[in-house]
C-alpha cells in the first residue's frame, strides 16, 4: 500500500471526503491546508500567529509559511500521510518535491479526481452555498485548470499521477482509489 498521497481535482470532485476516508481507512495523516492552517492559528503557534496575520489582512497565506507549516507536520509523522490542497501550482510543487527529498519522504502515488463539469457544476450547486452560483463555479474551474494543467503533467512526467472517475457513490469512488493504492 502507497503511503505518501497527494490528491489532486476540481472544486467539487470530492477530495476532501476522498481523503478523509482513505486516511482513515488506512491510518494516514491527512494534511488539508486549510485545516492546517486553521489548527495552527488555533493552538496559537508562532506559525499560526503569522498565518493569522495574513489571513486577518484578506491576503493568501504565502507558499512559505504554508510549506513551513507542511514541515512541521510532515517532521512529526512516522507514518503514512496524505496531502489535500496543496500544492495547487508547479511552484508550489517543486518547493514541496524539495522538502519531501530533504525529509526523504517523497511521494509515491498522486490521484487525480476526474470528473465531467456539467457533474462538477451540479456537485457545487446542490451544497447550497451562498457563493456557489454557475458563473462562479465555472470561473474556478476555469482557474483551477489555469493552475493545475501544468501540475498534472509536471506528476505525470515523474510517473506518480494515476487518475480515477470521480462520478458514482462515495463507496464506489472510494474502493477505485484504494485499488490505486495497492497497485
Amino acid at each position: 500500500m502507497k503511503q505518501r498521497l497527494l490528491f489532486l481535482g476540481p472544486p467539487g470532485a470530492g477530495k476532501g471526503t476522498q481523503a478523509q476516508l482513505l486516511a482513515e481507512s488506512q491510518g494516514l495523516l491527512h494534511l488539508s491546508t486549510g485545516d492546517l492552517l486553521r489548527a495552527e492559528v488555533q493552538v496559537g503557534s508562532e506559525l499560526g500567529r503569522q498565518a493569522e496575520a495574513v489571513m486577518a489582512r484578506g491576503e493568501l497565506v504565502s507558499d512559505e509559511l504554508v510549506l513551513a507549516i507542511v514541515r512541521s507536520r510532515l517532521q512529526q509523522c512516522s507514518g503514512g500521510w496524505l496531502l489535500d490542497g496543496f500544492p495547487r501550482n508547479l511552484s508550489q510543487a517543486e518547493a514541496l518535491d524539495a522538502l519531501l527529498l530533504e525529509l526523504g519522504q517523497p511521494i509515491e502515488l498522486v490521484v487525480l479526481m476526474e470528473l465531467d463539469d456539467a457533474l462538477l457544476i451540479q456537485r457545487l450547486l446542490s451544497r447550497g452555498r451562498s457563493d456557489d452560483n454557475e458563473g462562479v463555479i465555472r470561473h474556478r474551474l476555469t482557474v483551477y485548470r489555469e493552475q493545475t494543467t501544468p501540475l498534472i503533467s509536471h506528476y505525470r512526467d515523474l510517473g506518480l499521477l494515476q487518475a480515477v472517475e470521480a462520478a458514482g457513490t462515495v463507496e464506489e469512488i472510494a474502493a477505485r482509489i484504494t485499488t490505486l493504492t495497492k497497485a
